[in-house]
């Protein structure tokens, strides 16, 4: 009797699902366009007023909403069609991107309000359609191949990030404002047809008659329980917090380097190129053993990078310092979306991936914050490899108090 033949996990295998290069499809369309956006909104906005303010400004009008409804946001995921959450979501994106075209040639004269009342909309979009989508994706795919399908849609994702504010820049450039948020909105809509290809799926178990604030409790203590969990994202949210430089790349351009805005744009696109290269290498080769032990060590190797990078007065060495910093941050990128998708049961997903976006969110947010302040306390270069020096002994603290994180091993596809 022939013994029953394993299933194919390979990266072919995930590809010849139709659903799974749909929501990819979904993925790359989507944020090429809210990239698109953002540059687009970030740019007109300045050109009108002429006040830094104004920037700071309209990143809180989207971070406020999509960070204080995420967790409302992760519950309605997990007791509703995700897939009609996503079309729903996906739905004001398509009308918030027709209502930026409309009003662009008015803005000057009529002022920002609009605009910015459409950058609100889109933050309460985000705070449903961040918890569902990640849940939505693990349930297209076939528990053996979310090891793939997470490298996959993560290498997608960081190559629409790169080339999504450049379009924007680029239609900007030739066809205004108008033009680069019409292109967004053709962009949208082909998301939403994507998605709409997608069958629609099981809706997870939950308590009937639940409080929502009860089910948001259950969520918190899921996580906090569970040091795999709870491990990865306060690696991610501390090494983001202290270890990050991206807002003061600015200073190291102009003042440390002296490579002017040409030398600020290799150096703000090398995380990005060292992250797109390693991710599209998981495609092939998933970290899928010792996990945990990888995770740690590209964290750490993040830190190493941020100590040489502040340290160095040579354009070279602080350039691949930069690269390699993003290929450990796309290491640990992948584990953890791996992780994500594989360590929380279904009918948790949303609320799980509430609580990790509200992480990497406060990660992101006073991350600049706090790389402003210390750079005025510390000074800008000792500030980033001081916060190097706390990113490596945060993954130290980490390591010691998380032991279940350290022999995390993802090979395993049976739910735990």
């Amino acid at each position: 009797m022939s013994a029953p033949s394993l299933p194919d996990t390979s990266s072919r295998a995930v590809l010849m699902l139709p659903e799974f290069r749909a929501m990819l499809l979904a993925a790359v369309t989507s944020t090429l366009a809210s990239r698109a956006v953002a540059l687009t909104v970030a740019y007109q906005l300045y050109q009108i007023t002429k006040n830094p303010l104004t920037l700071g400004i309209l990143g809180l009008v989207e971070a406020i909403p999509a960070l204080s409804l995420a967790l409302l946001g992760g519950v309605v995921a997990d007791r509703n069609d995700r897939r009609r959450i996503l079309l729903t979501t996906m739905s004001v994106e398509v009308i918030c991107a027709g209502g930026f075209a409309l009003y662009a040639p008015h803005a000057a004269t009529t002022g920002i309000w609009p605009i910015l009342a459409l950058i609100f909309t889109l933050g309460v979009a985000r705070g449903f359609s961040d918890p569902a989508l990640p849940a939505f994706q693990a349930q297209v795919v076939p528990r053996e191949l979310l090891l793939r399908a997470s490298a996959w849609r993560s290498s997608a994702w960081q190559a629409a990030a790169i080339i999504g504010p450049a379009l924007g820049g680029v239609l900007y450039a030739s066809v205004g404002a108008a033009g680069a948020y019409v292109f967004a909105f053709v962009l949208f809509l082909v998301s939403l047809a994507a998605v709409m290809i997608v069958k629609p799926k099981p809706r997870p178990k939950f308590t009937p008659g639940e409080p929502v604030w009860d089910s948001v409790k259950v969520g918190l203590a899921f996580v906090v329980q569970r040091q795999v969990l709870v491990g990865s994202m306060a690696l991610d949210l501390f090494s983001v917090l202290f270890g990050g430089a991206v807002a003061l790349l600015p200073i190291f351009a102009s003042d440390i380097l002296a490579v002017g805005p040409v030398g600020l744009g290799v150096l703000v696109a090398a995380p990005s190129v060292g992250a797109l290269v390693i991710m599209l290498y998981a495609t092939k080769h998933p970290p899928g053993r010792n996990a945990g032990r990888t995770l740690l060590l590209a964290v750490a190797g993040f830190g190493v990078c941020m100590v040489t990078f502040g340290l160095s007065r040579n354009f070279a060495l602080s350039v691949a310092a930069l690269i390699f910093a993003g290929v450990f941050d796309g290491i640990s990128m992948v584990i953890r979306s791996a992780t994500l998708q594989l360590k929380a049961p279904d009918h948790m997903r949303g609320r799980v991936n509430a609580v990790s976006g509200m992480f990497i969110g406060a990660s992101n947010e006073l991350g600049a914050f706090e790389s402003g302040v210390a750079a005025k306390l510390l000074g800008t270069a000792r500030s980033v490899w001081l916060g190097g020096i706390v990113t490596l002994v945060v993954v130290a603290v980490t390591a010691y108090l998380a032991p279940e994180l350290r022999a995390m091993d993802l090979t395993d596809v049976a739910e735990d």
